[in-house]
C-alpha cells in the first residue's frame, strides 16, 4: 500500500513539474518565438532546475512540440468542446470566438500564432504540429460554415473552406491585438466575426425619443 502511494506522490510531482514547465514555455514562445526560447530560463521561471527540465524533455523541440499539444488540449476543452456543443454552427462559431477572446486574456495565448508565423514555409517539426492544428480547426469551420449556409444562418459567400481560413486567421489576429481590454475584446470579436461570415450585426436598441 506504501509503495502504490509513494508512486502516486511520485507521479502527481512529476505531473506538477510537468505542467509549471509547460506553462513557462508557452509563456516564453508566446514572448520570445522558438529561435530565441532560452531552457535555462524556462526552467528558473518555472521554479525548477535545467535538470529537472531535462529529466522530462530531450531538447527545444521535444519541449515545443508538447506545448503545442498542451495548449491545444486546454483550448480543445475551454474553447472548442463548449462551442461544439451548440445547437446551431452560426451559434457554435460564435460561441467559438468569444471563447477564444477570453483563452486570450491569458499569457500562454499567442503560442500557435507566434510559431505560425516563425515556421511559414520551413518544414519543422514544430511548425508541422501546429500547422496540423489548425488544419483540423479550419475544417471543422469549414464544416460549420456549409452547415450554416444550409439552415439559412449564414448567407451565401466565398467558399466555406476559405471562409473558415479567414475566420481562424481573424479571430487569433483580433483576440491578441485587444487581449486584456474587457469587454470590449469580445464586443469587437463579435463585430469582426459577424462581418466575415455576412452575418447581420446585433443591433441595440435605440433610444427612446421624446418630443
Amino acid at each position: 500500500m506504501s509503495g502504490t502511494v509513494a508512486r502516486r506522490t511520485q507521479a502527481d510531482r512529476r505531473a506538477r513539474t510537468r505542467g509549471a514547465i509547460l506553462a513557462s514555455a508557452a509563456r516564453g514562445l508566446s514572448t520570445y518565438g522558438y529561435a530565441n526560447l532560452v531552457l535555462e530560463q524556462v526552467a528558473r521561471e518555472a521554479g525548477y532546475t535545467r535538470g529537472a527540465l531535462y529529466h522530462l524533455f530531450a531538447g527545444k523541440e521535444e519541449l515545443a512540440l508538447a506545448v503545442v499539444e498542451w495548449v491545444g488540449e486546454t483550448w480543445d476543452a475551454e474553447v472548442r468542446r463548449p462551442a461544439l456543443s451548440e445547437a446551431d454552427p452560426l451559434a457554435s462559431l460564435l460561441t467559438m470566438a468569444r471563447g477564444h477572446t477570453l483563452y486570450c486574456r491569458r499569457d500562454v495565448a499567442r503560442v500557435m500564432l507566434t510559431l505560425r508565423v516563425e515556421f511559414a514555409g520551413q518544414d519543422h517539426p514544430v511548425g508541422r504540429a501546429v500547422g496540423e492544428t489548425i488544419g483540423r480547426l479550419e475544417t471543422e469551420c469549414a464544416g460549420l460554415v456549409a452547415a450554416g449556409r444550409r439552415n439559412g444562418s449564414i448567407p451565401p459567400g466565398p467558399p466555406a473552406r476559405l471562409t473558415a481560413a479567414a475566420f481562424v486567421g481573424m479571430i487569433e489576429a483580433i483576440a491578441i491585438q485587444v487581449a486584456g481590454q474587457a469587454p470590449h475584446d469580445v464586443e469587437l470579436m463579435e463585430r469582426a466575426v459577424r462581418g466575415i461570415l455576412g452575418v447581420a450585426p446585433v443591433v441595440s436598441p435605440s433610444p427612446a425619443t421624446h418630443h
